[in-house]
């Protein structure tokens, strides 16, 4: 049992809308299942027991990795397991392939995750128990590498819960987009992008950060920075004891020491204190409670009573014993990922205790508390109650004021009195610190009192009300994506919009190309979606990008779905129309405003059914008499339908003609009506978006679709008398509707030069031949990608479809080498003939019909009534 492919769907996919890992498997001669193997897989993961019974090696797979994930702490539910076909004797069941689909919180988890669950199924098989633990903490380690601490992951689940979308940057990385393009914003722990480097500077400094606030009248401890020994014994003198001596600049409580009554205790505390930083202050010590107070957004949005570690005694038990009994305590761990710290014995806890006059084998009397920390602290121990609604009002508006003198977003404020409910200057009280990054947990999960939203409360303060999105619009189909994106763009761009675009040509930040290449999958959009100055977001989505990584977004604004037919059957798992289809509908299920259907394309109109209620249908059709189309209409929807040579607008009750398809110069005079087509899908989008009829007709009517805005996607160019049309057609439905553009340009003769990659199924490259012996005069077939076939083989399986279709065999040519075939194309054309040239690369195309022209022609002929672009001569 080996593992054929693997494929990590970070985005909503074809199985499901969550994150998932799927593997496809080969279980080659494993054994059947019986009672030993249930046995010994139970053995090495007992958690089975809870799941549901299995009755195939596959789905004893499926569940190991679901199990595994939640034994390294981060469980999943979803899973999908099924049979994709034997390979090799198809009677032999134990060659047969499955695929197992399961989700995932951490992506490095599950990968590791699935190898183990293989490994231990394969040893179930052998009634082997082998000791798993050491793989099993190593998950578990790769876990916790990547775990979210506690504050920030509240901010993320609130800003979730918001609809704000939640992109964390790298894997290892704390940092994370919240939102999109120009509304993102940023967060690490409680750190926002709006949050001051002069003020976290001021916050680090805690003698700057005690002279700011006294200068704005907030009561502080008096005190100075000492940089040795003598010189902070000599201040607790000045300052009278007991004083707190603290390091300068650290956090969390490091170094800190309360309520130092004389110089010996000075010196040692000083001592400590250097550990932690090179500078130490000395300050009057502040009697009464720890109260930390989060400020954000201008408000407090929360306030608890912190209480150092400590432990109560039994009568019965040591301090050991209890220290340990609280640590088996579920929400004590270490670092900042769990809601409570596990207890320390460390030197300083010692120290503590023998004031106290304990030892850690002493038995405590019963209902003796004993502390083993001078701060309260959470990330020593510590524990916290809520005291929100106890704050005193002025006690309230100082702390918000003690923000905003620091500078701070968000900040935590440590406040020493006797009662956070009254005045703090009169009970002489003092705020000792203002912490930027401050810890939420406290907060979030006190150990008494009520719960706060504290990470709810930044992400309001980051977003207000809003979501922190830009309007997505996705565009998926068969074919005209790319011309149907750079449409909805143009008309972006024209209204002033920063526009982000993903196409098969390349990334377009505001009409720049960033990134070259075929851009239309998962990486790209994040691409566009992470670019902080983008206010509207054109994703063309191809089914290659949905099947190899999922969705780069959650949901999309508007989503459009052009077309579907027969192209890459035969790849990634995909073997019919109607399964392509089910891939396409990924994007349609992603609308979260409007979704644009074509109703000329059942395939396309069944997808309604798929789409949330809430969502909008906008139709889009080539006739006007479309039952689909109509009955929409009736029932007072929108609409995009083309009528007398004119794009109409509805919306049941209206009919608006947005422009005569004559006007739009990507529609070539009206002769390339799958332009029309997409114009069609365009306007729809566009309504569905909120832009006016005007910036639409606008666009239209100025996008030009040539070899400069939208290479290979019928770019027009002229030499000899003949009309050259370059484009990207690889499928039977591309071939056919340039056959029926070249119809309509002239009445002279039809010749194609085509292509199609070499791994396409035979019975799709007999469909090309057919599809362009029924529609051209003359066929000359070249290979530009065999992936895999032998040389001629590709072009000989696409002429045989011309011949089973009855063309004569002096009219199909197969020349494989692309200049060879183009210039035999070129030799055989008559003035007024229309050539079609489907190419796989705009260099490509420039460098054969440069070349002809150069050769043969000697100047370009004058332009034909289309809008085109001519190749120019040195």
């Amino acid at each position: 049992m080996h593992i054929i492919e693997q494929r990590v769907l970070r985005g909503p996919n074809r199985w499901s809308r969550l994150t998932c890992l799927q593997t496809v498997i080969d279980i080659g001669d494993m054994p059947a299942i019986g009672p030993a193997f249930a046995s010994a897989l139970l053995a090495q993961l007992p958690g089975m027991a809870q799941r549901r019974s299995y009755t195939t090696i596959a789905h004893a797979v499926e569940l190991a990795a679901l199990e595994l994930q939640a034994v390294a702490g981060t469980p999943v539910s979803f899973a999908a397991t099924a049979s994709i076909g034997n390979v090799g004797n198809v009677g032999n069941v134990g060659n047969m392939r499955w695929r197992i689909v399961v989700a995932y919180q951490r992506e490095a988890v599950a990968i590791e995750a699935m190898a183990l669950a293989l490994d231990m199924v394969r040893a179930a098989a052998r009634a082997d128990t082998p000791d798993w633990s050491e793989r099993v903490d190593a998950l578990r380690e790769v876990a916790e590498r990547g775990a979210v601490g506690t504050s920030t992951a509240a901010v993320l689940d609130a800003a979730r819960a918001r609809g704000i979308p939640v992109l964390r940057l790298t894997d290892e990385a704390n940092l994370f987009q919240l939102g999109w393009g120009s509304r993102q914003k940023r967060l690490q722990a409680t750190v926002t992008g709006a949050t001051s480097t002069i003020a976290v500077g001021i916050a680090s400094n805690k003698q700057l950060t005690k002279t700011l606030l006294e200068q704005g009248g907030i009561p502080v401890p008096k005190g100075d920075v000492a940089t040795t020994a003598d010189e902070a014994v000599a201040l607790a003198a000045r300052l009278r004891y007991p004083v707190t001596v603290k390091p300068l600049d650290a956090n969390q409580g490091k170094g800190v020491t309360t309520e130092c009554h004389d110089q010996e205790a000075v010196r040692s505390a000083f001592d400590f204190a250097r550990q932690f930083g090179r500078r130490v202050i000395v300050e009057r010590f502040i009697a009464g409670r720890d109260y930390r107070l989060l400020v954000t957004g201008g408000r407090l949005a929360a306030a608890s009573l912190r209480r150092p570690p400590a432990i109560t005694g039994d009568g019965a038990s040591t301090v050991r014993a209890l220290v340990e009994l609280e640590n088996r305590n579920p929400a004590r761990g270490d670092g900042h990922a769990n809601i409570l710290t596990r207890l320390r014995l460390d030197e300083l806890a010692l120290a503590l205790l023998a004031e106290q006059g304990y030892t850690p084998d002493s038995v405590l009397p019963a209902g003796l508390e004993v502390r083993l920390r001078g701060n309260a602290n959470l990330s020593t121990g510590g524990t916290a109650e809520d005291v929100t609604d106890l704050v005193h009002p002025s006690t309230r508006e100082m702390c918000i004021r003690a923000a905003r003198i620091i500078g701070l977003d968000v900040a935590g404020i440590d406040v020493i009195c006797g009662d956070i409910g009254l005045c703090l200057r009169a009970q002489r009280g003092a705020v000792i610190e203002v912490n930027a990054a401050p810890g939420i947990r406290m907060h979030e999960y006190p150990s008494q009192g009520q719960a706060r939203q504290a990470g709810d409360a930044i992400a309001l303060a980051m977003f207000g009300q809003g979501d922190g999105r830009i309007p997505v619009i996705a565009v998926t189909g068969t074919n005209g994506k790319t011309t149907t994106s750079l449409m909805i763009a143009h008309a972006a761009r024209l209204a002033g919009l920063c526009t982000g675009v993903t196409t098969t040509e390349g990334v377009f930040i505001d009409g720049h190309r960033i990134i070259e290449g075929d851009c239309a999958g998962y990486h790209s959009a994040r691409t566009v979606l992470a670019t902080p100055t983008v206010d509207i977001a054109v994703l063309e989505t191809a089914r290659g990008g949905i099947l190899k990584r999922g969705l780069a977004f959650d949901r999309c604004a508007v989503a459009v779905v052009l077309n579907v037919s027969a192209d890459h059957l035969g790849l990634d798992g995909v073997e019919t129309v109607a399964e392509l289809a089910g891939v396409k509908a990924v994007v349609a299920s992603a609308a979260s405003r409007a979704v644009v259907l074509n109703a000329d394309d059942r395939l396309c109109v069944a997808m309604s059914a798929q789409v949330s209620a809430e969502v909008e249908r906008i139709f889009f059709s080539m006739e006007p008499d479309n039952p689909v189309l109509l009955r929409h209409l009736d029932n007072g929807g929108r609409a995009a339908y083309y009528q007398d040579d004119a794009l109409i607008l509805a919306d049941g009750s209206r009919r608006l003609e947005l422009l005569r398809a004559g006007r739009m110069p990507s529609s070539l005079d009206g002769h390339a009506r799958y332009n029309i087509a997409n114009a069609l899908a365009a306007s729809a989008a566009l309504m569905g978006a909120d832009f006016t009829h005007a910036q639409i007709a606008t666009a239209l009517s100025t996008f030009v679709s040539d070899a400069g805005n939208n290479p290979l996607r019928s770019n027009i160019y002229s030499a000899q008398g003949v009309t050259i049309v370059v484009d990207y057609a690889h499928n039977p439905a591309a071939y056919a509707a340039m056959a029926s553009m070249a119809q309509s340009l002239s009445g002279a003769r039809r010749i194609a030069v085509l292509t199609c990659p070499g791994d396409r199924r035979e019975a799709d490259l007999l469909d090309i031949g057919h599809t362009c012996a029924d529609g051209f005069d003359e066929l000359f077939v070249y290979e530009a990608d065999p992936r895999g076939r032998a040389s001629g083989e590709t072009a000989e399986k696409i002429l045989d479809g011309a011949r089973r279709a009855g063309k004569e065999e002096r009219l199909l040519h197969a020349i494989v080498p692309v200049s060879e075939a183009f210039a035999a194309a070129m030799a055989c054309c008559r003035p007024g003939d229309v050539l079609v040239f489907a190419c796989g690369s705009a260099a490509t195309a420039l460098r054969e019909t440069a070349r002809y022209v150069d050769q043969r022609v000697g100047a370009p002929a004058a332009a034909p009534s289309v809008h085109q672009a001519t190749i120019a001569l040195e």
